[in-house]
């Protein structure tokens, strides 16, 4: 019975460096790969880009969560921005089958394109499925606010039910609005709030500032969590990656 998990989020800043000058989404996927996660929330995940084959010639050719996961994890994409030249939105990758998932449209206007990508993972030894969620909030207050009321509106009854919950992703959250509303309707803990007393500064990665990436866990105890900082990660996006060992209480 699997009884740890690992897990990690990052905004991918759509597979390139900081200031858009290299295409880095090849180490991107050695970073993940040695961190070796069991689950993956990313960000800003480029699904489609006609033009990014002409400017990058490391572009792979296949959708970025497609190229990230390879054959180490299985890969659920919620489509949130869609333009003449491609779209992006939020991904998942899991070691562990999908058995259900749904991008929910949570967009506060139509020029800042929002999803919340709601997936269920069967983990080996589990009576019940492990719900996952993976999020990027609006810059503006007023629609983080709303969107954090479609998480715990969507998650109440999962969570009234004891059931195992995981909500990860760019959060925005500047204020530190998020974990009030999460752990007063939710039960939830923030894994970097629980290991160190408070969430860590993950943004801009060359000189982090702003307390924006999160993961957020009901059912676990937090075994260990850490902010990626340095060399290869503040290379690697405009966000550094988050990561968490939990333990299933």
């Amino acid at each position: 019975m699997t009884q740890r998990l690992r897990v990690v989020t990052l905004n991918i800043h759509k597979g390139l460096s900081h200031f858009n000058r290299r295409m880095v989404i090849h180490e991107l996927r050695d970073g993940l790969g040695a961190l070796d996660p069991d689950l993956v929330f990313l960000q800003e995940v480029q699904g489609l880009n006609h033009r990014f084959a002409l400017r990058f010639a490391a572009s792979p050719i296949q959708p970025q969560h497609e190229f990230l996961a390879g054959e180490r994890w299985q890969h659920v994409y919620g489509c949130n921005a869609v333009y003449d030249h491609g779209h992006h939105g939020n991904a998942v990758l899991s070691r562990f089958p999908f058995v259900f998932s749904e991008n929910e449209d949570v967009s506060d206007h139509r020029f800042e394109r929002r999803g919340l990508l709601h997936c269920a993972v069967k983990v080996p030894g589990w009576r019940r499925s492990l719900h996952l969620v993976c999020v990027h909030l609006s810059l503006h207050e007023g629609g983080r606010g709303r969107q954090l009321d479609a998480i715990a509106g969507r998650l109440e009854e999962l969570a009234a039910r004891e059931l195992p919950i995981i909500v990860a992703g760019d959060f925005n959250d500047w204020r530190h609005r998020a974990t009030a509303v999460l752990e007063r309707r939710l039960g939830m803990t923030e894994v970097l709030i629980a290991r160190h007393g408070r969430a860590a500064r993950t943004y801009p990665a060359l000189m982090p500032l702003l307390r924006l990436d999160r993961i957020y866990v009901r059912g676990f105890e937090v075994a260990s969590s850490q902010v990626h900082r340095g060399k290869p990660w503040s290379m690697l996006s405009d966000h550094l990656a988050v990561s968490a060992d939990l333990e299933r209480r």
